[in-house]
């Protein structure tokens, strides 16, 4: 059984009377929409299913599309509640999906299985990693192949031998070029801590699609780390070979390194003019055009009450996108995709697929507790290279010496 989901164009107007209190605080010549963008309303929490969230999209080799996400089950929807990986698939390039969820994983972990990456490795096989979490003080990633195209799975892998509490965000995990796979995480409790502390971020490395695993030479801490320190890191692989990973912070942006050798030494992080609240950021290459896309909530212009503070975490509003040209130096056509002031946006999964963005994220719904379910955003790619406004971006992290 499909369930067939008419496409909401958001026309302007409507758009702009939904989101006036946070387009209140921005400057006129900021696009808030694309256009020809369209939304759909798709994991939606009910009875038993708490929340819906943190997942990640792949294509088969027949064309469908694979969409793997955090299925909570009970009554539980926060982090530490029951939950699955659970799976639908497209047949017409994410316009339409199956009703039934595919059972991934259960079974696993004391809490719950969640925060699920995709890989199509170099070898041909899929790769799908989750995190499996016993306690608030043990929460360790793990690796599954298919060879089939996600009829079965192997047994699975464990990426991380040290003991602790690791945080790696869904649609994270990476192979460069040179075919090593990286795992950007976040440590927030260390062995022989006894509650979780403000993150420190860091890489594990497989060079032989995941058989084996080890962590990089550098961890990244803050001077002064606060609450949340470095939290959620991302990486993608610029043309030159460098990486440039991007960490969500409570200081009120995105604060950025690089790598020269691959992801296991790295430089002191440095914020960035990504200014964002305690929320994750994507970056993504985009295919057709080789440029970078950003995803992220921006707050360069929003209301001051809305921002991350040393008492706050900030609104997780609006849903912006942007691209770069210049390997990430500078971002420009900013545009606001959605902006209720309650939305809660976060946790960002991009695929393209025919020159078409996808766009997976949390969201609130109306009287529904945060992250609770995930929606799709479509647009085309051409409709990112009009309109909206610059970032601009005064750091040179990048000529910092590594660590």
């Amino acid at each position: 059984m499909r369930l067939q989901v008419s496409s909401v164009v958001i026309a302007s107007l409507a758009l702009m009377a939904s989101i006036v209190p946070v387009l209140a605080a921005l400057p006129s010549e900021q696009s808030p929409q694309l256009p020809e963008m369209h939304r759909l309303k798709w994991l939606i929490p009910g009875p038993g299913n708490p929340r819906n969230s943190e997942g990640a999209f792949l294509k088969l080799k027949d064309g469908r599309l694979f969409f793997a996400y955090s299925k909570f089950l009970g009554s539980d929807g926060g982090d530490y509640g029951h939950a699955i990986i659970a799976a639908r698939y497209s047949s017409d390039g994410g316009h339409s999906w199956t009703s039934d969820d595919k059972l991934i994983v259960q079974g696993e972990g004391n809490m719950n299985v969640m925060s699920v990456s995709l890989l199509r490795l170099k070898d041909g096989r899929i790769a799908l990693f989750y995190g499996r979490k016993n306690s608030t003080s043990d929460c360790h990633f793990y690796l599954r192949y298919s060879t089939d195209e996600t009829k079965t799975w192997s047994e699975p892998i464990l990426t991380i031998a040290e003991p602790g509490y690791y945080v790696m965000n869904n649609d994270r995990a990476i192979q460069l070029k040179n075919g090593r796979i990286l795992l950007p995480i976040a440590l927030h409790l260390d062995e022989g801590d006894d509650h979780l502390g403000p993150g420190a971020a860091m890489t594990y490395i497989s060079d032989d699609a995941g058989k084996t695993w080890r962590r990089s030479s550098s961890q990244l801490r803050l001077p002064e780390a606060g609450r949340a320190g470095l939290q959620e890191p991302g990486i993608v692989e610029l043309k030159n070979g460098t990486l440039l990973m991007f960490i969500r912070t409570q200081l009120g942006s995105q604060y950025l390194s690089y790598s020269k050798d691959h992801g296991d030494t790295w430089t002191p992080p440095q914020p960035s003019a990504i200014t964002s609240p305690l929320s994750n950021a994507e970056i993504k290459r985009i295919p057709s055009t080789r440029d970078l896309l950003l995803v992220w909530n921006d707050h360069s212009r929003i209301d001051p009450s809305f921002r991350a503070s040393p008492q706050s975490g900030g609104k997780r509003t609006p849903v912006s996108v942007a691209i770069s040209r210049d390997e990430g130096k500078s971002w420009i056509h900013v545009h606001h995709l959605l902006a209720d002031p309650n939305g809660w946006y976060s946790y960002f999964a991009v695929y393209f697929v025919d020159n078409q963005v996808l766009l997976a994220f949390c969201a609130t719904g109306k009287d529904q507790p945060k992250l609770s379910e995930t929606d799709i955003v479509s647009f085309p790619v051409s409709a990112l290279y009009s309109g909206g406004i610059a970032l601009k971006d005064t750091s040179d992290t990048e000529s910092k010496g590594t660590h």
